[in-house]
């Protein structure tokens, strides 16, 4: 567990509406995912994202996602290898340009929601995505799940000479094959920091999560994710950084 990171999502306010706990979070963790105006955020939400990341030196990833800020890109919808392309290149670039203003820059992407599971079910899409990020900067990382399938993913993406960030949730339960528990589901967030610390524990010194149904699921982790929309993240991210 050595070298492992804690990232979670931000800036996903829009306008005068505001989610999460940014600036209390910001200083506990070691990579922001940044929304970028598709699923949540707006231009200036956005450009002070980036000002509070460098503040605290924080790595900033791209959170592109689909365009459905009524849906909270929580919706699958269908697109073409061409558009998934194109709708990841866009708000990359939209947060480079002002990443770039601060001196600052994008070194991974991490897709929102239904893209970021979309990405993990359809090669078709996985491969849009690696496609706009070797296009824009082959120095980016692309973050995906962990699962059994890493090596499967790894041989694709060193098509693209992308390199891979596995991902980790300590607040989200997951099914036997190594997939989230569906957000339509009342189990698929956890919201017992007790539960929460045991889990990412047990992930440090055993290797493993455990499954919803108590299989033990061994996975290769670089990150550990905390959404900033769960109304416990503060707590979950203070606990994690004691633990890790």
């Amino acid at each position: 567990m050595m070298g492992i990171k804690l990232n979670c999502d931000m800036g996903e306010s829009f306008g005068i509406w505001k989610m999460g706990l940014d600036e209390e979070i910001m200083p506990y963790v070691d990579m922001v995912n940044l929304a970028c105006g598709f699923h949540a955020s707006d231009a200036l939400t956005m450009n002070k994202s980036v000002i509070l990341a460098k503040k605290h030196n924080i790595e900033i990833g791209a959170h592109p996602g689909y365009q459905d800020l009524v849906g909270f890109g929580r919706r699958s919808i269908p697109c073409s290898f061409s558009e998934i392309r194109a709708i990841v290149l866009y708000q990359l670039g939209a947060l480079d340009a002002l990443c770039k203003a601060s001196d600052k820059k994008v070194s991974y992407v991490k897709p929102h929601g239904a893209l970021y599971n979309d990405m993990m079910k359809d090669e078709n899409i996985f491969n849009a995505i690696l496609n706009a990020i070797s296009s824009f900067d082959k120095n980016i990382n692309l973050m995906i799940l962990s699962s059994s399938k890493n090596e499967e993913y790894e041989f694709i993406a060193k098509k693209y000479n992308i390199e891979l960030l596995y991902e980790v949730f300590a607040d989200r339960n997951y099914n036997d094959d190594g997939s989230l528990v569906s957000r339509s589901k009342e189990d698929a967030v956890i919201h017992d920091e007790k539960e929460v610390i045991n889990r990412i524990l047990t992930l440090k010194e055993k290797g493993f999560l455990i499954s919803i149904s108590g299989q033990e699921l061994f996975l290769k982790t670089d990150t550990i994710c905390v959404h900033g929309d769960n109304e416990k993240a503060l707590d979950f991210i203070k606990i994690l950084r004691e633990a890790l």
